[in-house]
């Protein structure tokens, strides 16, 4: 065989062996994967999303972890009234965030008012954004003198401050936790129903949809199938925002008076009742419960804001 032939025979067999060997594996990554290392390559995203947990970590733990539960009337002593930090209760244990005025612990009312606070504002986000959503999807669609009707509605209603809606409406129907969120709910959804009318008028006029149309689908199939879950991120981002917003309306409706009962100490009830005492020196009373207010939503809007621009890629950086 001659030098030639032999170069040839040595490439055949090393090109049989490079195809018979199996191609090395390429992981993919999926969009979940994706969607986790985006959001966690801020520390600050990271930070405030561990915060979150925590907050409400703490909160739906608060029955196991606190030594007193501020709605028992019966264990709640009046002469544990304005205790400093780190006093000894009459019934024993260490106060580490000291008492309010009522003698109820505050490291007990903070964890029992998150309890409060977080489930008025998660509660009426969703109803809100139940309604909204199916408001605003109803616009976009159907379109025409529906949607200006609808939508000159919404306008009307963002035209006004939301506390003085909110304010309005408990004056009429009184306190209590029900009221806050039906409140909560007819300030919130507007904010919903522009947002997804708005995301939901783009997606109607890709190709996509006119398809769907085509083919005969159902208007049912192509909102619900189509159209609404390349609505979603917007909407998740707005749904964030909200609920701090709701979070913090909740607190001010209860500071002003017109919110919670005094016997069930959500965080603006808390900060109210030590307001009178800040010039006395007793600073914990208000001071600790505007702190926990603050460290929710204060994270929960640096979350949202991370969502915003893993969400949106034209806002990445």
């Amino acid at each position: 065989m001659s030098t030639v032939d032999e170069v040839k025979t040595a490439g055949l067999t090393e090109a049989d062996d490079a195809q018979g060997q199996a191609a090395p594996a390429v992981d993919v990554e999926t969009p979940l994967q994706r969607f986790l290392s985006e959001f966690f390559a801020s520390w600050v995203a990271t930070i405030s999303f561990a915060v979150l947990v925590l907050i409400i970590a703490v909160a739906l733990l608060a029955p196991l972890i606190t030594p007193q539960n501020p709605y028992d009337l019966a264990q709640v002593d009046i002469l544990d009234g304005k205790l400093p930090p780190f006093s000894e209760a009459y019934a024993g244990y260490t106060m580490w965030l000291g008492s309010d005025g009522a003698g109820r612990d505050l490291f007990s009312a903070i964890l029992y008012g998150l309890r409060i606070s977080l489930s008025v504002g998660i509660t009426s986000g969703f109803i809100a954004l139940a309604i909204g959503m199916a408001i605003g999807l109803a616009a976009a669609y159907t379109g025409g003198r529906t949607e200006a009707i609808i939508m000159r509605v919404v306008d009307l209603q963002l035209s006004f401050p939301a506390a003085l809606i909110a304010l309005i409406l408990i004056a009429m129907l009184g306190k209590g936790v029900d009221k806050i969120i039906f409140a909560l709910v007819v300030v919130q959804w507007a904010y919903y129903a522009r947002t997804v009318r708005g995301s939901a008028l783009v997606e109607r006029r890709k190709e996509y949809v006119e398809a769907a149309t085509c083919l005969g689908f159902s208007h049912t199939r192509i909102i619900f199938r189509h159209i609404l879950p390349n609505c979603l991120a917007p909407l998740i981002v707005v749904g964030t925002v909200q609920t701090a917003s709701a979070i913090a309306l909740e607190a001010t409706l209860s500071f002003l008076g017109v919110g919670l009962p005094q016997t069930e100490p959500s965080l603006g009830v808390l900060i109210a009742n030590g307001s009178e005492y800040m010039l006395s020196g007793k600073y914990w009373i208000s001071v600790f419960p505007g702190l926990a207010l603050l460290f929710t939503i204060v994270s929960i809007n640096l979350v949202g804001d991370q969502l915003r621009d893993v969400l949106n890629p034209r806002l990445k950086r």
